[in-house]
């Protein structure tokens, strides 16, 4: 399980906010997307990592693709930026303590980076469902990391 991709050269610049602005603001957008789990047309979960440098426990919204086995397929698209967003290095940190919220469940997982041709069979049904991913990867030099997130063994 390898979380190593490394940042792009290029991409679309972060539209991130920071400090107590950008926490009220992210506040707001997650109650909101807590009511109906829909982002932009996509489906979203709730991901809970360990902040890679503070330890923290931070939750981010993220869209999900099923993978037709009871799991889920998550990208580290960060809308194409040149930068993994930063719950994927938390994953590579930490990924012992990764938990997903999916409406009114909460669900430890486990999480594993596809390569090669898992990859590529995945990426192509991502792109089918929302274009838009295809056009994330057209904004960045690196690969956008595809995430199968599964329920971990009890």
């Amino acid at each position: 399980m390898s979380f190593d991709t490394p940042a792009g050269t290029r991409g679309a610049r972060s539209r991130g906010l920071s400090g107590p602005i950008g926490r009220w603001v992210q506040q707001r957008m997650m109650k909101q997307h807590r009511k109906s789990w829909k982002f932009m047309g996509m489906d979203l979960l709730f991901l809970t990592t360990t902040g890679s440098k503070s330890s923290q426990q931070r939750t981010t919204p993220v869209a999900w693709f099923p993978n037709g086995d009871g799991t889920w397929l998550i990208v580290a698209s960060a809308a194409g930026s040149a930068q993994n967003p930063a719950w994927y290095r938390n994953i590579a940190a930490h990924p012992d303590r990764l938990q997903i919220e999916l409406g009114d469940r909460k669900i430890a997982v486990t999480a594993e980076q596809l390569t090669g041709p898992a990859r590529e069979q995945a990426w192509e049904r991502i792109v089918a469902a929302q274009p838009r991913y295809a056009k994330y990867q057209q904004k960045t030099d690196r690969e956008l990391p595809v995430i199968h997130l599964a329920p971990k063994p009890s």
